[in-house]
């Protein structure tokens, strides 16, 4: 839509004004560079143009001109919120390609810093997403703030074991780069353990606050049969009352040797994503304490070293590896033509089909709900505009 060269004032249907308004890219709610261009009756949403691509980085071209051994570090700036779901992502497609043999330590590893990061992701989620709704939660400042000690926490970890804060590193074909350090399990299990009795805190400051009902119960649904045909996955589908995990449905990274549930809610709200999510967070912890308690002994990769980053080759083959990231459903699509790096590449990014859902979701409700439901999606642009 040629927004400069229409009407700032349109008629709307049964003789009411229409106001084209932008949120976005700048908006600090619009969680990176997305812009929403509102068609408005009042304070009501009556249609939405969704614009996307201010973030276009070649992301899946530069896949296709760097080799095996060099892109795990470039996947992880996807979804960059969660970089070592990205990495994971992309190594399994290699050596799903290459019929690569992974370590049970290197997968219990894998194991162990994916539950991780879905916890600091969901951290970051609801930290903002309560900052976003503001003052009319009274304690939205707050639960920001105490999400992020959270998160912070969870980084301390990853910066032991990978030097790293945000972008790791840490996958790479056959296995991983690093091991634990001396006392980084002890560590880790006193801060999931910190992390898991502020869940509580956090669910009694929000679920006793009349506001945030009111501005998640019944706000945005999301119907089974939508979420289906738009192909959204993670906390969306599982709020829309469908039992799907990547986890359970494929595993992989022998997930098949951890207990855990699926939480679903039948709602399709806000708050139904909501709890989704914080029931997540439980069932991570739960993974990573199985994993310290069941962690095997043996290598960590499958290969040696390299000594020059063309190294590793795959055969000539195609193949498509998933994950279960933070958002939903993280894919990875290569075909391999036996050179050191793919002949072609593709990127599933969660966050790019959720945000399918909002043009069906948002008409019909206040400008203010716009912020909260956009945040209960939970999108990350480096995966959407790849």
């Amino acid at each position: 839509m040629d927004v400069e060269a229409r009407k700032i004032v349109e008629v709307g249907y049964g003789g009411n004004e229409r106001l084209l308004m932008n949120m976005g890219p700048q908006h600090p709610s619009a969680h990176g560079v997305f812009r929403a261009i509102l068609q408005l009756e009042g304070e009501t949403v009556a249609a939405v143009d969704a614009v996307i691509g201010y973030l276009h980085r070649c992301h899946e071209k530069l896949g296709e001109t760097l080799t095996y051994v060099q892109y795990p570090s470039i996947a992880s700036k996807t979804d960059y919120v969660a970089a070592m779901t990205s990495e994971l992502t992309y190594v399994a497609a290699v050596e799903k390609v290459g019929k690569v043999e992974v370590p049970k330590r290197a997968q219990y590893l894998r194991v162990l810093v994916a539950e991780l990061q879905r916890v600091a992701s969901h951290c970051l989620w609801l930290g903002t997403w309560c900052l976003d709704m503001g003052g009319a939660l009274g304690g939205g400042a707050t639960v920001f703030l105490y999400a992020m000690r959270e998160r912070e926490m969870i980084l301390d970890l990853f910066e032991a074991l990978t030097g790293a804060r945000l972008l790791y590193g840490f996958h790479q074909v056959g296995g991983v780069r690093y091991d634990l350090p001396a006392g980084w399990a002890e560590t880790c299990r006193q801060t999931i353990d910190f992390v898991a009795k502020r869940l509580d805190e956090y669910q009694a400051m929000l679920e006793g606050n009349a506001f945030f009902l009111v501005r998640t119960q019944g706000v945005g649904v999301i119907s089974r049969e939508l979420a289906q045909e738009l192909g959204v996955s993670g906390p969306l589908i599982r709020g829309s009352g469908v039992n799907y995990d990547v986890r359970r449905a494929e595993p992989y990274s022998s997930y098949q040797d951890f207990e855990f549930r699926i939480p679903v809610e039948a709602a399709g709200d806000c708050y139904a994503r909501y709890r989704v999510r914080m029931q997540e967070f439980r069932e991570s912890i739960k993974i990573v304490r199985q994993v310290l308690d069941g962690l095997p002994e043996g290598p960590i990769s499958s290969r040696p070293g390299v000594k020059s980053v063309g190294q590793v080759r795959v055969p000539k083959g195609e193949g498509y590896a998933r994950v279960e990231g933070a958002r939903g459903e993280v894919g990875c699509y290569l075909i391999s033509d036996g050179s050191p790096k793919p002949y072609r590449m593709k990127w599933r990014g969660a966050s790019f089909s959720n945000l399918a859902a909002l043009p069906h979701i948002l008409p019909g409700h206040k400008v203010a709900d716009v912020v909260a439901i956009m945040g209960s999606v939970d999108p990350v642009f480096g995966e959407v505009d790849r």
